[in-house]
């Protein structure tokens, strides 16, 4: 795929995933599947709403259109970065020069409190980095500034969906206690998975080494 052109907003380069006042959720009525196992739209075209079989939300793709919430995550072009590990901020290849150099291990970079290490098997849905963009986020992200940990990994391997689930009974969307963002992880063999609304694509990170950060970075701008 061709690279993304990089935007900019206030002088800091906007995350690819990051969504635009523009690009707001079109509603979609939920219903009961036809086949009474899960959820539907009522209007639902398969090709477009549907991966995997698990029904997505709908978001415009107006990148550029208004100003960037910089907090938030566009879901289809999380999904597009996670499948591809393209880096969050600048959509380029993490398969890149330090990708080779340190073995076969892509970047991860995820907001923790006090630096908790990022574990063997732990589950998340932010997207790869490449080394500028990591180097630039750690400034200019508020919430990275609240706290994060790093970590170089062999295996990104996909996991589940992150989103909403909704009721079997009343087809209600249902509370996701204990999450920052409201929407819960669900596994590709769990049984809830076609009561869910997808927001985000998750993987697992395997083979996991935490990293000091800057020394990575400095290491890598010597190497």
């Amino acid at each position: 795929m061709n690279t993304p052109r990089q935007l900019t907003w206030n002088g800091w380069h906007v995350p690819f995933i990051a969504p635009w006042s523009r690009e707001t959720p079109r509603a979609g009525t939920i219903v009961r599947a036809p086949q009474g196992t899960g959820i539907a739209y009522a209007d639902e075209l398969a090709a477009a709403d549907r991966r995997n079989g698990t029904l997505w939300v709908r978001f415009p793709a107006l990148r550029g259109a208004g100003k960037p919430n910089l907090a938030g995550v566009h879901p289809l072009r999380q999904r597009q970065a996670m499948s591809h590990l393209l880096c969050q901020v600048c959509a380029k290849s993490t398969y890149d020069d330090a990708f080779s150099r340190r073995g076969g291990r892509h970047l991860f970079l995820v907001r923790a409190d006090k630096g908790q290490a990022i574990r063997e098997g732990e589950t998340t849905a932010t997207p790869p980095i490449c080394d500028p963009c990591a180097t630039e986020s750690v400034r200019a992200c508020p919430e990275l500034r609240k706290g994060y940990t790093a970590a170089l990994v062999e295996r990104p391997q996909p996991w589940g969906v992150a989103g909403t689930l909704y009721d079997p009974r009343t087809l209600r969307p249902m509370p996701a206690p204990n999450t920052r963002d409201g929407l819960t992880f669900v596994s590709y063999e769990d049984p809830q998975l076609p009561w869910t609304l997808a927001a985000r694509d998750v993987v697992t990170l395997l083979g996991c080494t935490t990293v000091d950060l800057d020394r990575l970075l400095a290491h890598g701008a010597t190497a």
